[in-house]
């Protein structure tokens, strides 16, 4: 009885069933619904802003203001979605990030190599084709635009191709993406931050020591990490750099291993079932009602501790980033106000042309020409299941920028010069669509005939 309740770590487990497999198949499902939940609100952005910019500026812009004794915040509304509410966003990114180095692809190498070199050189080939054409012009500060991939939107044009699809392609494109928003990750981090304050990066690094502590100690509700959190994403708004990232750091941090594996919560709830049978047999009502209730309460407790704080971060808060977050993100920053005049203002303009050929051409060259390369070197495996072809085409989902790109965009270009986030948006919204339709045609076009 002394090690019925030992922890998981003491006992044999295979995870990779549970946590790999399934996790990363209901995450898919949530992420492709999301991106046509996204597609949608980003419409109805673009709808609201032809019909009447007026009322559409004047509601993202209005300000929110809090002003405590020791801290004051006046923001946008637009910038309150940006800096506050993206950080539910980050947070998946990060849990997903760290759900694929502890159990998923990115843990074996081998397995990992090929995604890797795709996602390197899909950041690395449209980064040159934007600064090609635009070093040391006014839009030289945009080269990180075309480096990202909207993976909830890659994912639902990936679901409507249907059946016969191969599911390492399905992995393929998750895991690219993933080592794709480990290169935004740092680019936002690095090159889009602001003047840097010293005094709050060291409140930071006494926030992550936190929160590094609390896992240390065993503390595994998230409530308690998501105080450490919000504490996190003050110092980092102080301190200059986006604050969005606190939900990165914070999805690295939560614990990835389940306390108890499937054999031990067997042998818990069956002892625990046992001690409710025999406590409903003693005479007085006050102890068994006691009793009963100690014992109930155990069972909740190990069948929640079966499943990785991990697991259960992804399951409750990737609905809310998929079918909340991201959308109202998309409600916030996709309406621009299309006329004849923008459309030729985009045309001949360097900053659009250059998200629009490096989204669509540069990440299509990048991913395939680099994958192809660390194959014939012998660095890389490619599945037998996946075709050149099937690639291909996953390399043209890659090319939907979309949320991450929009995000980029507006750290890029100033509020009080419109014009280049108008153009750059147009790029991304014109590369976006026409890299998911050739992205479904070429993926619909390699499917198996039945």
């Amino acid at each position: 009885m002394a090690d019925l309740f030992r922890p998981r770590w003491r006992e044999g487990n295979d995870p990779f069933r549970r946590i790999v497999v399934q996790t990363t198949l209901r995450f898919m499902e949530v992420e492709a619904a999301g991106g046509i939940v996204l597609v949608i609100a980003a419409a109805i952005a673009l709808i609201w802003a032809n019909v009447d910019i007026g009322s559409y500026d004047s509601f993202w812009h209005a300000h929110i203001k809090l002003d405590l004794a020791i801290w004051s915040f006046d923001q946008s509304l637009q910038h309150v979605v940006n800096d506050v509410l993206m950080v539910v966003f980050f947070l998946v990114v990060g849990a997903e990030i760290k759900r694929e180095v502890t159990h998923g692809e990115l843990r074996d190498p081998r397995q990992a190599a090929l995604p890797i070199f795709a996602a390197l050189g899909g950041m690395l080939v449209p980064a040159a084709v934007y600064a090609a054409l635009n070093a040391g012009g006014e839009g030289s500060s945009g080269w990180g635009i075309p480096v990202a991939t909207d993976i909830a939107f890659a994912l639902g044009v990936l679901a409507l191709v249907g059946k016969g699809v191969p599911v390492q392609l399905k992995v393929f494109l998750l895991t690219l993406a993933v080592a794709d928003d480990v290169g935004g990750i740092l680019i936002i981090a690095i090159f889009y931050s602001e003047s840097i304050q010293l005094e709050w990066i060291a409140g930071m690094v006494g926030a992550v020591a936190f929160l590094l502590l609390l896992k240390q100690f065993g503390f595994r509700h998230f409530g308690i990490h998501a105080i450490g959190g919000v504490f996190l994403w003050l110092t980092l708004w102080e301190a200059g750099v986006h604050a969005t990232l606190a939900g990165v750091i914070l999805g690295l941090i939560v614990p990835a291993d389940a306390l108890y594996d499937d054999q031990g919560i067997t042998r818990r709830i069956d002892y625990l079932l046992q001690r409710l049978r025999y406590v409903q047999e003693d005479p007085d009502p006050a102890v068994r009602e006691h009793d009963s209730h100690e014992a109930l309460r155990n069972v909740e407790h190990v069948a929640r501790e079966g499943v990785s704080p991990l697991e259960r971060l992804e399951e409750e808060m990737a609905p809310i980033s998929a079918f909340i977050v991201v959308p109202i993100f998309a409600l916030a920053n996709a309406g621009i106000h299309i006329t004849g005049d923008s459309i030729d203002a985009a045309l001949g303009s360097n900053i659009a042309w250059g998200i629009f050929l490096g989204l669509l051409l540069g990440k299509f060259v990048g991913i395939v020409a680099v994958s192809a390369l660390a194959v014939r070197l012998g660095i890389a495996f490619k599945p037998p299941q996946l075709r050149w072809s099937h690639l291909s085409g996953a390399a043209l989902l890659a090319g939907i920028g979309f949320t991450v790109a929009i995000f980029i965009a507006n750290l890029s270009f100033p509020a009080d010069e419109p014009d280049l986030l108008e153009g750059a948006k147009i790029g991304i919204f014109a590369a976006s669509i026409v890299a998911a339709v050739l992205g479904f045609a070429v993926l619909r076009a390699v499917r198996p005939r039945f």
